[in-house]
């Protein structure tokens, strides 16, 4: 059977690339110049190598619809972001859904793997398809979902070793997409009754893991009032076996600070009011300005001058070696410390300077001056920064400065703050 797989993001290349090893599939996404990169073996998400690439030797790629025809599964994998209401925003799987409909024969199957709501495939997408293609659901086309479990940056837990959930709108298509899914995937794979119970389990790792941060995130405000050091404290409570090891932070990117919202969205839906999924939001999505308003009381008890100031942020996107910059916290924080009439730079090695400016209209400086900052905020814990440790880091700021480290990178004694 041909695979086609629809956007070739953070999910969708890596998938593509271990069924291309032994199968015909067509990697397709509707930005031609990320398929002419890919053609020439340069992924800019830094996923996957041009050598890892080159491996797949059944995978081709394309921007052109047509040539989806060739396919009898297709696998979609396009991103499933909120807007500036913080609601699902549902276009991106809607236009991959037209797009099938498009050349959707039958007997063939439509895999979705995006975050959504528990009912979501059957509700908003299946329809669509149905409406284009003229064919009827479970009848002449079937339908699955298969829920990504991709960590962008991580070279350790990728899609073979990662167990994956699956499901089908029939038992006899559940099984197949299950099977299709056990021939790339070592760690096993976990059968869902339904796509909606596989829906609701995607949905529900991500707000769990959001609750845990936001409640660290609450301790550590609590503890900066009390002027107790927040890691020595889940440092010494982690010595309990079954504490969960959980660290306070600024949570963004397009899980953790995403999914949630698609859970409390369908619960309102239905008359039922999410309180503790809500306020663990409030809490994550306030951080920025915690953040920044510890670096400016910080700055100010040691005499220095806030306004007109010159603060250098390290770091931009939402997470560490990765050049990700979807829905990042970080700049939260810039944005706050703007407000108090700080100069702000961003040195970022990671992030593409285009995007950083398309997306949130920050220019990124290409080298940090040294001696010049009278704050520097340790925001993203990139190799690079690691590598220029305390004293590197030290180093770009004045006599007198402060050194914010928000991602514990450094030794206790090395910053003048923790988060």
């Amino acid at each position: 059977m041909t695979l086609a797989i629809i956007g070739l993001g953070y999910v969708g290349l890596p998938l593509a690339l271990e069924f291309g090893k032994q199968r015909p599939v067509i990697g397709f996404d509707i930005n031609a110049q990320r398929i002419a990169q890919l053609q020439a073996g340069n992924d800019l998400t830094q996923e996957v190598s041009s050598d890892e690439l080159s491996q797949a030797s059944q995978l081709s790629f394309s921007s052109d619809p047509d040539d989806l025809r060739q396919a009898t599964i297709y696998i979609v994998t396009v991103p499933s972001p909120i807007d500036r209401h913080k609601q699902p925003d549902l276009r991106p799987l809607r236009a991959a859904s037209e797009t099938i409909g498009k050349v959707l024969k039958q007997g063939d199957i439509v895999v979705y793997e995006s975050t959504v709501y528990p009912g979501c495939t059957e509700e908003e997408c299946v329809p669509v398809l149905e409406r284009v293609s003229g064919l009827t659901f479970n009848q002449d086309f079937f339908a699955g979902y298969s829920p990504e479990r991709i960590n962008p940056g991580d070279k350790v837990h990728r899609v073979t070793n990662i167990m994956k959930v699956t499901a089908g709108s029939t038992h006899e298509v559940a099984e197949t997409v299950d099977q299709l899914y056990a021939s790339i995937v070592i760690a096993g794979t976990h059968k869902a009754s339904s796509i909606r119970v596989a829906e609701a389990a995607k949905v529900i790792e991500n707000t769990q893991r959001d609750l845990n941060i936001a409640l660290v995130n609450e301790l550590a405000m609590i503890f900066s009032k009390l002027g107790i050091d927040t890691e020595e404290v889940l440092q010494a409570a982690g010595t309990k076996w079954n504490f969960l090891p959980f660290r306070p932070g600024l949570v963004g990117g397009h899980c953790i600070g995403v999914d949630p919202y698609y859970l409390t969205h369908k619960a309102e839906a239905i008359g039922y009011h999410p309180d503790v999924i809500l306020a663990g939001r409030r809490i994550n999505d306030g951080m920025g300005k915690f953040v920044a308003s510890e670096l400016v009381k910080a700055m100010l008890n040691q005499e220095l001058p806030v306004k007109g100031s010159r603060v250098l942020v390290l770091g931009l996107t939402f997470k560490e070696n990765c050049p990700d910059l979807r829905n990042t916290r970080v700049v939260d924080v810039i944005e706050e410390l703007r407000a108090y009439n700080v100069e702000v730079d961003v040195y970022v090695p990671w992030a593409n300077p285009q995007d950083a400016e398309a997306e949130y209209g920050i220019k990124l400086i290409e080298e940090p001056d040294q001696g010049i900052y009278e704050g520097i905020l340790l925001a993203v814990a990139h190799e690079q920064f690691r590598a220029m440790g305390a004293v590197g880091i030290r180093a770009l700021g004045r006599t007198d400065h402060v050194l914010y480290d928000l991602k514990y990178l450094l030794p206790a004694e090395a910053s003048d703050l923790r988060l």
